[in-house]
C-alpha cells in the first residue's frame, strides 16, 4: 500500500471531519496560477487538527507541504507526490487577549487581521493590509511593506516541532530580512501573538486605504504573480535594476516582467513554472551583465 493510500485510510479513522482532497490541480490554490496536481490537498480545520494531521503524515512515510494561501510560491508543472496542506481555508481564529495584544492562526489572511485590528482601534499593521499571504507565511517571511514589517509586530510564535509543540519569543524567532528562524526548517507555525498600538479606527482605516492605493497604482494586481519576483540587493532596488536593464515586458511564453513595475514577473496567461524560472534566469543574467549584482529569488520554487 502506498503512503497516500496508507494516508486515506488513517485520516478516514482519526481526522472524519477534515476535508482532504486527491489530485488536485495546485494552479487552482496559487495566486500565480501555475502548478501541477498534488497527490492530497488537505485544509485542517484548526491547530488541534493539523498538529494530528502532520503526525498521521509522518506514519505513513511523507514530508508534508504547508501551502498557507498559496502566495509567494512557483510549483512545478508536473505537481508535488506530498500532503499539501493549505490552512488558509479555515485555521482562521482571531481573539483579542488585552488592550494591545491578538492572538491569531496561522492560517487568517494579513488582510482579515489588519482589518480585525483597525475594527478594535489597533495600529501597527496597516503595511500588512495589501501583502495577499497568510499569518504563517508572512511569519516564516518576515513579509514587510512600505517601511513595516512582522518583527515590528510579533512577540511570540506558537509552531510545531518534531518533539513537538513550543513557544517562541520574538528574540528567538530571529526574524531578519525575508527570513526567520521557521524558514526552510520542520518547524510548521502554528499561531502567533502579536502587540500593536491603541488608535483611532478612522485613522487607521485611512492610512490603509493610503496604502492600498499606492500599491494599486504601482504594482500589476491585475495580473496573476508571486508578489516580488526577487529580493532586494544591498544597496539597490530590484525593479530599479531591472528597469534600467531595459528588460520591462519581456516575455517568455506566458510569463511576462511586467511593464508597470518590473520587479513583478507576471502571468499574462498560461504561463508554465518552466516559463517563469527561464524568465527568472534570463534577468538575473542581463542584470548581471549589467551592473554586476545577483538578484536572488523572493519567489519560492518547489517541485
Amino acid at each position: 500500500m502506498c503512503w497516500y493510500e496508507q494516508l486515506d485510510e488513517k485520516v478516514r479513522e482519526y481526522l472524519p471531519d477534515m476535508t482532504m482532497e486527491r489530485e488536485v490541480p495546485l494552479s487552482k490554490h496559487t495566486s500565480f496560477r501555475i502548478g501541477g496536481p498534488a497527490r492530497r490537498l488537505a485544509f485542517p480545520a484548526n491547530r488541534e487538527q493539523l498538529v494530528i494531521l502532520m503526525g498521521l503524515a509522518e506514519s505513513c512515510g511523507v514530508k508534508p507541504f504547508l501551502l498557507g494561501r498559496g502566495t509567494n510560491l512557483l510549483v512545478d508543472d508536473r505537481g508535488l507526490d506530498t500532503l499539501v496542506i493549505k490552512t488558509a481555508e479555515h485555521m482562521t481564529a482571531v481573539r483579542q487577549l488585552d488592550e494591545v495584544t491578538l492572538e491569531a492562526d496561522a492560517g487568517i489572511l494579513l488582510n482579515h487581521l489588519a482589518v480585525y485590528a483597525q475594527q478594535h482601534g489597533l495600529s501597527g499593521l496597516e503595511f500588512a493590509h495589501g501583502i495577499p499571504g497568510t499569518l504563517g507565511g508572512a511569519i516564516c517571511m518576515n513579509a514587510g511593506a512600505y517601511g513595516g514589517e512582522m518583527r515590528q509586530v510579533v512577540t511570540e510564535v506558537t509552531a510545531l516541532l518534531p518533539e513537538g509543540v513550543r513557544r517562541f519569543t520574538a528574540e528567538e524567532a530571529a526574524f531578519g530580512y525575508r527570513r526567520s528562524a521557521f524558514l526552510d526548517t520542520e518547524a510548521v507555525v502554528l499561531g502567533a501573538r502579536l502587540r500593536l498600538t491603541p488608535d483611532d479606527p478612522a485613522a487607521i482605516r485611512r492610512r490603509m486605504d493610503d496604502l492600498m492605493a499606492r500599491r494599486r497604482q504601482s504594482q500589476p494586481l491585475e495580473y496573476p504573480s508571486a508578489g516580488s519576483t526577487f529580493k532586494r540587493p544591498e544597496g539597490y532596488f530590484a525593479g530599479t535594476l531591472i528597469e534600467q536593464t531595459g528588460l520591462k515586458g519581456l516575455t517568455v511564453g506566458g510569463a511576462q516582467v511586467s511593464t508597470k513595475h518590473a520587479g513583478f514577473v507576471i502571468n499574462v496567461g498560461g504561463a508554465t513554472s518552466a516559463d517563469v524560472e527561464e524568465l527568472i534566469r534570463q534577468v538575473q543574467q542581463a542584470v548581471y551583465a549589467a551592473h554586476g549584482v545577483h538578484l536572488e529569488p523572493e519567489v519560492r520554487i518547489v517541485r
